[in-house]
């Protein structure tokens, strides 16, 4: 059975195909919107999954708490699980995942996808407004939407191990759609020229370029190609003697998703006498030789001279314990 981040993962991709191929359909009046509304629901599912990847699977993690009004009419000091009006508990939204990420897990993000995002849900939250008919707003949404599947794709992979290219799927890439000719249109009305000077004042304080990992906006060609080469693979056990046992790439992000980074930051918000010191360093050290809790990845898989870097499970947090005071929650 699929852990609950490859599931929502996979309600992530569906809801960026879906966006892809509305985006695509000849004479669809609705398309941009349409186009946003789906996108930035794809980016608060990928968040979701990525937040659930990083917390071993806890539901717990991506839910809203708040504090209740008790009966002198004081807030709480308890903070509860929020509901919503059918009595269902509430996710966290697009943004608070991102900045759950950043700020508590301390997962690399770069600033310009959430400049991407916010350029996409300002078209979203503004859909009723916006007529379409001008080909300059069209021609911007593209760009940022070319982007943002660039984007998409490039997290998934580098957190997932995976990309839209392992579908059978075939769909006309958003950026075959060839981006119209600047000409005269109907007029912009009000919410149009003021979304187009908000995404005019992002790009100017970004600097984009094609060959970064991620972008603002991109007005260039996306194609989608299946990938011929197969998972990488490990020895689970270094004993010769033992059933080999063969995990993919995919597995072992799933199962170590921890950065050094990451791994220090939670140890910080777990213990309350928690340094970052030579003590530390040498009690992780230990552990890292131990494959339950640490992994080591080559940057080129098949050349043991690499670059490499380290990946640790969540259940490492535990063997910390012995050494470290623990924080009252």
């Amino acid at each position: 059975m699929r852990s609950r981040s490859r599931q929502i993962l996979s309600k992530a991709t569906a809801a960026l195909l879906a966006a892809i191929e509305v985006y695509n359909k000849p004479n669809f009046e609705y398309r941009e919107e349409a186009f946003a509304i789906l996108v930035v629901n794809a980016w608060e599912l990928l968040l979701k999954a990525r937040i659930l990847q990083l917390s071993r699977n806890r539901v717990s993690s991506i839910l809203e708490y708040e504090h209740r009004r008790t009966a002198t009419g004081q807030f709480s000091e308890k903070r509860y699980r929020k509901k919503n009006r059918a009595g269902n508990h509430v996710s966290v939204g697009l943004f608070r995942a991102f900045d759950l990420l950043r700020n508590e897990y301390r997962d690399v993000i770069p600033h310009v996808v959430r400049s991407n995002l916010e350029a996409l849900t300002e078209v979203r939250d503004n859909a009723v407004h916006f007529l379409n008919s001008d080909l300059t707003l069209r021609k911007k949404v593209h760009e940022l939407g070319t982007a943002s599947v660039k984007n998409f794709l490039h997290l998934t992979e580098d957190w997932f191990g995976t990309s839209l290219g392992d579908y059978q799927l075939y769909l006309l890439p958003i950026g075959f759609v060839q981006a119209p000719r600047q000409r005269a249109g109907v007029l912009l009305n009000a919410e149009e020229r003021n979304w187009l000077e908000y995404v005019s004042q992002l790009e100017a304080a970004i600097d984009d370029d094609t060959t970064n990992d991620t972008n603002l906006s991109l007005d260039i060609d996306i194609r989608f190609s299946r990938r011929t080469e197969s998972p990488h693979s490990v020895r689970v056990t270094d004993d010769p003697a033992a059933v080999e046992v063969r995990v993919s790439e995919e597995d072992l992000r799933d199962q170590y998703p921890w950065t050094y980074d990451i791994l220090s930051r939670r140890l910080s918000r777990r213990y309350k006498d928690f340094l970052m010191n030579q003590d530390y360093h040498r009690i992780r050290q230990a552990l890292e030789d131990d494959n339950r809790f640490c992994r080591t990845r080559y940057l080129d898989p098949g050349n043991p001279r690499s670059s490499t870097k380290k990946f640790y499970s969540p259940n490492i947090v535990r063997e910390f314990d012995a050494h470290y005071q623990r924080r009252r929650t």
